[in-house]
């Protein structure tokens, strides 16, 4: 099926009982057993649910995927692969990766004695250079957050395997639609459903999608299953209800974030802009390869740095200041401050989810904010 299709129907079936079209809530944690005390599918909801189920088979389908495994957050669903690894074991990740990624590596599970390397996944030569003998996983993200470095997804998932490790991908800025990271060689690819897939910045979860399903969907099954940081049911139906307008809404982003990008390439106050769908990105190349489009995500480098970044922030009146992406809505915010005194980010920087407002608006919006 096409990706229109597929968001519609993959995960979804006529309700039995009732023959409802719409999937119903099933809120239940418990469910009856046989008369032998066996069960056929749900025994506890922490285990299971079909709500869960559904928008698990969903995803999974729109990345290619043999399966899927939702968390109650991206940060949950990150976790769950970490905490899959020993002490002593180590960790390839991005220089230029969503901080908090960076705290799970170094603050929590550093102290367990995993060993973790942050290089610039864009230099090819550095990750190989990053291996060692006790590499156990490779963590991409590709567009990176906050700076929209790109990585050579194939090139990184078989230096992972020629070291016997895993290869991961945080999918999460180009959505399904726009890359196949299984396809390009991932064992899995990973989303904070917060973002595009609800996009509409009201239901918090994570995902991870197999490539295939076998020992590594099995174990992380299982943690899913005995850790209980799972979404609830109603949680799961709306991200489903909301994969149902996801290429539209993807499109419409992805349109508006170009015209955005373009009317920031010239003007005067931004000293860069930071976007792979501009054809003077050093990564236009690469996305033409393995994107369809360059997504609706950008940022922005602003002449003077951190002052002038802030009060770009505070001067708009149409998108809002506020953390997160994705949705429906703009945002924008200045990553250093979000991210605290120790972040890597240019204090220049700015992050801008573009939503689907108007193009011409969000520009008058930045014309009037940058003065």
């Amino acid at each position: 099926m096409h990706p229109q299709t597929r968001a519609i129907h993959a995960g979804r079936s006529i309700d039995p009982a009732s023959k409802a079209v719409a999937p119903p809530i099933v809120l239940s944690t418990t469910f009856e057993h046989a008369p032998d005390s066996t069960y056929e599918r749900y025994l506890y909801s922490r285990y299971d649910n079909p709500n869960r189920n559904a928008l698990e088979e969903c995803v999974a389908g729109l990345e290619n995927g043999a399966a899927g495994i939702a968390f109650a957050s991206g940060m949950a669903a990150a976790m769950a692969v970490v905490h899959g690894l020993k002490s002593g074991d180590h960790v390839i990740a991005p220089a230029d990766c969503y901080f908090t990624i960076r705290r799970l590596l170094t603050e929590l599970y550093g102290g367990w004695g995993l060993e973790a390397s942050f290089v610039d996944m864009s230099n090819l030569d550095a990750v190989q250079a990053a291996v060692r003998p006790t590499t156990r996983l490779v963590w991409t993200e590709t567009p990176s957050n906050p700076g929209l470095f790109l990585t050579d997804i194939a090139a990184v998932a078989k230096i992972a395997h020629n070291a016997g490790a895993i290869c991961v991908c945080d999918n999460t800025w180009a959505t399904p639609l726009l890359q196949k990271p299984l396809d390009l060689g991932c064992d899995i690819a990973m989303h904070s459903s917060t973002k595009y897939l609800a996009g509409h910045s009201d239901v918090l979860g994570g995902i991870l999608l197999f490539k295939e399903k076998g020992a590594l969907y099995e174990r992380l099954k299982t943690y899913q299953k005995v850790s209980g940081a799972v979404p609830s049911p109603f949680d799961c139906w709306l991200v489903l209800r909301s994969i149902s307008t996801l290429p539209q809404r993807v499109a419409a982003h992805c349109d508006n974030a170009e015209k955005v990008a373009q009317f920031l390439e010239a003007h005067p106050k931004i000293e860069k802009v930071h976007y792979p769908g501009l054809p003077s990105n050093r990564f236009h190349e690469l996305a033409k390869r393995q994107m369809t489009r360059f997504g609706g995500m950008l940022s922005v480098e602003v002449k003077g740095g951190w002052d002038p970044a802030v009060a770009l922030c505070a001067n708009v009146k149409l998108f809002t200041c506020a953390t997160s992406l994705g949705a429906v809505e703009s945002l924008i915010e200045h990553r250093a401050s979000t991210e605290g005194p120790d972040s890597p980010t240019p204090h220049g920087l700015v992050r801008l989810s573009i939503g689907l407002e108007h193009p011409d608006d969000l520009i008058a919006d930045l014309v009037q904010a940058l003065g």
